[in-house]
């Protein structure tokens, strides 16, 4: 199961609105066959192991890191047909689906077959795996992690803007690895204006990404369309930009932006911004499931304000920014009482070069 969920995991941020699976086939205690779901619409990993195994799947056990889809009426046959007719013995899943089509149904068909079932290996690991895909089906929204880069005394850049570098070399590579596993990465406009960036994974794709599509949708919030037309997102010809903006934004700006390539979406003006809420749910029907957040302040503190961020991650450097006028990780409006501050819940620490990584489930509540 280990083996399968490492398949798993190549899959993120290439199978949406589908889950990343990871399927292994063992005979006689060796891997005969494996696979990993790449892209909705082609064969899922199940069908990949069993093809790669052949003739050898028939008795042997079949390893799935979720449980496999018995509906119909979608663009690829159901994976309980394959594993019926591949003679298989055994199944063992990490993790039921939690989608209410198949929650359940396709362990149940396979043991009405005479297949032997085991549940729960590795479940937490599992759940892991598919946990943006979990949380689409439940909400309809995608999952959203807010990433932040800061000083120790959590600044994101000095008074003039300057940024770069504040973290190491190392925490810049998770990084890439965090945006090639998003469906979408998200910027505000003082960021695209400040630091030009292109928001795609730098260097090799994970491997398959390229068949899969391979780069996230960069969505920029930009309440004015204040960003310039030439900004590198929109001149490098790498994917697909979606600029979201206020419905008051300027005709004449959004149509520069557009002769540029870039997808205009407009929404109510909320507190000055826009209603981070419905892009959010706009993202999630068009099968986003997960968005990697970047900055700047001021966004990091409306996503957290509407209550959409699921996950913090910070990344702190061992270097003291100083000054009132240095910009801060989080934006916006002081709360009056500590008691509305943002409390988090489990976190995870790890270092990274000299780097320290904070990973943070953000529940929504205020103590």
């Amino acid at each position: 199961m280990s083996r399968a969920l490492e398949l798993a995991r190549l899959g993120r941020g290439r199978t949406s609105p589908n889950p990343p699976v990871g399927a292994v086939v063992v005979s006689n205690g060796k891997i005969v066959g494996e696979g990993w779901h790449r892209k909705a619409g082609t064969p899922h990993a199940e069908v990949h192991a069993l093809v790669e195994a052949g003739p050898r799947a028939r008795g042997a056990s079949l390893y799935v890191t979720l449980e496999p889809c018995c509906h119909r009426n979608k663009r690829t046959p159901p994976c309980v047909d394959a594993v019926l007719a591949s003679g298989v013995s055994r199944v063992v899943v990490s993790a039921v689906d939690p989608n209410p089509r198949v929650r359940g149904k396709g362990i149940a068909s396979l043991r009405r077959a005479g297949i032997e079932v085991a549940t729960g290996v590795l479940e937490e690991e599992g759940r892991g795996v598919i946990r943006e895909y979990a949380w689409h089906v439940k909400t309809g929204f995608p999952f959203v992690t807010l990433k932040l880069a800061q000083s120790l005394d959590g600044k994101i850049a000095t008074a003039r803007g300057e940024s770069k570098w504040i973290t190491g070399p190392a925490a810049r590579r998770v990084v890439q690895k965090m945006r090639a596993e998003a469906d979408a990465v998200m910027a505000g406009a003082g960021t695209v204006r400040r630091d030009d960036p292109s928001l795609l994974p730098g260097g090799p794709l994970p491997r398959g990404s390229e068949a899969a599509g391979g780069r996230p949708l960069r969505v920029i919030v930009d309440g004015n369309l204040s960003i310039p037309p030439g900004a590198k997102l929109l001149a490098d010809g790498m994917g697909p930009v979606l600029i979201a903006c206020r419905r008051d934004a300027s005709p004449l700006r959004r149509r520069r932006l557009e002769e540029r390539g870039a997808e205009i979406a407009a929404f109510p003006a909320v507190r000055g911004g826009i209603d981070l809420r419905r892009l959010m749910a706009v993202l999630g029907a068009r099968g986003v499931m997960s968005v990697l957040v970047e900055g700047g302040g001021d966004l990091a503190a409306s996503l957290l304000a509407a209550g959409v961020v699921r996950e913090a991650v910070f990344f702190v450097a061992p270097v003291i920014i100083g000054g009132k006028d240095s910009v801060g990780s989080v934006g916006g409006a002081s709360p009056r009482r500590l008691l509305d501050a943002i409390r988090l819940g489990e976190m995870r620490v790890e270092k990274i070069g000299r780097d320290i990584l904070i990973r943070a489930d953000v529940t929504g509540g205020r103590d």
